[in-house]
């Protein structure tokens, strides 16, 4: 079995994908996946469920939304489903090994590959790509709106883009023209807050060649930082620039652009 909370929520067992329809079970099955093996209280459950509203027999429809996921699990697996949910306590515990939860599988590999972009940016190319294909959308996509979910879904967006970022790096030392330049420039579009986005943005359009692009990303940027924040841009971008500027060659050679006739 194969929990994946990378998008949508949703069981593959086997060479099956089930999607879970109704989006109460998903969001429980969501809470608990965020940290299998812990035992979630029952009163976190009913806030993330039903928060701001009052309803009189909270318990008894956790009790029972539960009961109605247990036996999905269990239609899927064929595994007894208050022993892949167990009640403990005052709480809820999904009781499978964390490698079975996408997201889990994801920040491991992310945290290996950024270990490895320095010493050996080959393999972290390779084990960071891994991590980012487990993706399928945005986290949690579909797995309610409370608050505990949109912290998990946030946070895993900021490993993503990190994870991106350390991929880039990695990609600019080993083979530049890896880079898709259109969607690293739609990345850090979205990302305007984000500067190293904007320094890999420079660096790999300087290997491509376009040095005078690369620039301008700079001053678009250095715009933007004083018009909204009143700040300049940090050390890393400001040596980006100067490197381009001087065409040092720490950063290797520039891909030779041939003018159309």
């Amino acid at each position: 079995m194969d929990i994946q909370i990378l998008g949508s929520v949703s069981v593959r067992y086997g060479n099956r994908q089930h999607v879970v329809v109704s989006k109460r079970l998903t969001a429980i099955l969501a809470l608990l996946a965020l940290d299998p093996g812990r035992t979630v209280p029952a009163d976190q459950l009913e806030d993330e469920l039903w928060a701001g509203r009052t309803l009189a027999n909270a318990r008894n429809a956790l009790q029972a939304g539960v009961g109605r996921l247990r036996k999905y699990l269990e239609s899927i697996t064929g595994q007894r489903g208050d022993e892949l949910i167990r009640t403990v306590g005052g709480g809820y515990q999904l009781v499978v090994p964390a490698t079975l939860v996408d997201a889990h599988r994801f920040r491991e590999q992310a945290r290996s590959g950024a270990a490895l972009v320095a010493s050996d940016p080959a393999l972290a190319a390779v084990v960071l790509d891994e991590a980012l294909s487990l993706w399928r959308g945005p986290a949690l996509q579909d797995a309610h709106d409370g608050l505990r979910v949109r912290i998990a879904a946030a946070d895993l967006e900021e490993r993503r883009i990190t994870a991106y970022e350390d991929l880039t790096t990695a990609r600019l030392a080993v083979d530049p023209q890896r880079i898709s330049l259109p969607e690293l420039r739609a990345t850090a579009a979205e990302h305007p807050e984000r500067e190293r986005l904007s320094e890999l943005l420079m660096l790999a359009l300087y290997h491509a060649g376009r040095q005078a692009e690369a620039l301008e990303v700079f001053h678009r940027a250095r715009r933007r930082l004083a018009e909204e924040m009143g700040l300049e841009p940090g050390r890393a971008l400001h040596r980006a620039y100067q490197a381009i500027l001087r065409q040092d060659a720490l950063l290797g050679e520039p891909r030779q652009v041939l003018a159309h006739r």
